[in-house]
């Protein structure tokens, strides 16, 4: 008889599974920069953030989202990282109880350079207005009670 799965419903950040796993490789992966473990001399002297681990359904691709301190040099750190994938793939199998060690694929996270333009949107002067507008005081508002 034939299994029948049902499809489960795809959250935002993927399964439970998926996520668990994504934050032990993303501990595991910030953990080795911290060390300075990875010997590249285009790595020392960065400080590293590792905010996020996104994994595939089958655990068997890690998109490492990373973030050098001051996001500076980022094409440099990301190329340095691709050439080291090898050895952080062996320290993670090491540190992570999986059944195959998951391939890495390194990218820039683009959530604070999103985060600092929201930033700044928020602090212009026409949002500003709107954000002090008290709707007491707003004549748009009492001329729509009115009608």
């Amino acid at each position: 008889m034939p299994r029948h799965h049902q499809k489960k419903s795809s959250a935002p950040g993927g399964s439970q599974r998926q996520l668990r796993v994504g934050e032990q490789v993303r501990h595991a992966i910030a953990d080795i920069l911290a060390q300075g473990s990875v010997h590249d001399a285009d790595l020392e002297g960065h400080i590293i953030t590792v905010p996020e681990v996104r994994m595939s359904p089958d655990l068997k691709l890690a998109t490492v989202y990373v973030m050098p301190l001051g996001g500076r040099d980022t094409e440099i750190i990301i190329t340095a990282l691709d050439r080291n994938k090898k050895f952080l793939r062996g320290e993670v199998a090491r540190r992570v109880n999986l059944k195959f060690a998951p391939d890495l694929r390194f990218r820039v996270d683009e959530r604070f350079d999103e985060a600092e333009r929201i930033e700044k949107l928020l602090r212009t002067p026409a949002v500003q207005k709107d954000l002090d507008k008290n709707p007491e005081q707003d004549p748009d508002s009492d001329r729509e009670e009115q009608q």
